[in-house]
């Protein structure tokens, strides 16, 4: 007889359309109460399992940039970061809305990397996976 063991990092249920939509408004409020200003935009998708979460940022550029030569323009180059989102978190969902597995997008290895949140769990509500996920949001 096998034991069962639950992997954080592998299955997941498909996430309902009720679902998505009640998640994707659990952290937009959460986002715009905890870290208004650090942000122009979060961008909210699901894909089966997933809910990934993007933030958009307004990018600093000195005041001397662009160096000569340089291929861009300046207002090119903002408008280009400014529509580059920063990957924060990918979430697995296992059908309970409170206990979504994390994964911070790591971009030494351009992946998304099973984590422990704050609570010391692999498991969380999507508000825990966006406060871990915000260390890319800090000035």
């Amino acid at each position: 007889m096998g034991i069962w063991v639950s992997d954080p990092h592998s299955g997941g249920i498909k996430v309902p359309k009720n679902i998505q939509e009640h998640t994707k408004q659990r952290i937009l409020a959460y986002a715009e109460a905890n870290f208004s200003g650090k942000f122009t935009r979060i961008d909210i998708r699901f894909r089966s399992q997933f809910c990934y979460i993007d933030a958009y940022t307004e990018p600093y550029v000195a005041d001397n940039f662009p160096p000569a030569g340089f291929p861009e323009s300046r207002e090119g180059y903002i408008e280009r970061l400014s529509n580059t989102p920063t990957h924060l978190c990918r979430l697995r969902y296992f059908g309970n809305e409170e206990s979504w597995s994390f994964a911070f997008y790591t971009y030494s290895n351009e992946k998304y990397e099973l984590c422990v949140l704050n609570n010391g769990s692999f498991y969380g509500t999507p508000e825990e996976a966006f406060e871990a996920a915000s260390v890319y949001l800090q000035d």
